[in-house]
């Protein structure tokens, strides 16, 4: 024994580990069925409709004069563009349904990590964990107890961000050696200039 006892209750379910989902990751034949899916209706369901409605939207400004056409090209290029956004604004509005319909798969290494990563993401906003990405969320107490040299050694690598003073900064007290002293020059009758 390493002095070290984790007790856990017989009946005890054991959550399995977050998959890692990487740029190698190789979706599985359900995943790739519900891809295709989502990819599908979002262009039917979302993306067709929103780029006909904002070209609707856009010629209509265009006729009533609140947009101007282009001299040479008309109203073409403005209309491509409404196009355009419409498109990815409606594939953007599928992604949260898209992520629903992967939650609900069984076995899926996908559809855990997305349910574990809104586990996660529960946590209130602007809220910094220093949970590391290798922990394992096996029992609800740390499996290793670290030493105080390696909290210290985490805390200097981690940067260190302090609040600048307003005063710090450049304003209308601050000293930055620009007078509004206007030199007064005399001329004589010869030409002949000096100071007062």
């Amino acid at each position: 024994m390493n002095g070290r006892a984790d007790f856990q209750e017989p009946n005890a379910e054991v959550p399995r580990p977050i998959p890692y989902i990487g740029a190698d990751y190789i979706p599985t034949e359900e995943e790739r069925r519900v891809f295709a899916e989502c990819n599908d209706e979002s262009f039917w369901f979302r993306s067709v409709p929103l780029a006909a409605t904002s070209m609707l939207i856009t010629q209509g400004l265009i006729s009533k004069g609140i947009l101007s056409s282009h001299p040479k090209y008309g109203s073409i290029p403005k209309l491509i563009f409404a196009c355009i956004m419409g498109y990815f604004a409606g594939k953007l509005s599928y992604v949260k349904t898209c992520q629903e319909k992967f939650k609900n798969l069984e076995n899926s290494p996908l559809g855990e990590a997305l349910r574990s990563g809104q586990a996660r993401q529960s946590s209130p906003p602007g809220h910094y964990s220093r949970k590391s990405k290798y922990d394992s969320n096996v029992s609800g107490q740390s499996s290793f107890v670290t030493s105080p040299a390696a909290d210290n050694m985490e805390r200097e690598m981690l940067p260190r961000y302090e609040p600048i003073p307003f005063s710090a900064s450049m304003n209308e007290s601050a000293p930055s050696g620009i007078t509004d002293h206007i030199a007064q020059v005399k001329v004589n009758k010869y030409g002949d200039t000096w100071d007062e």
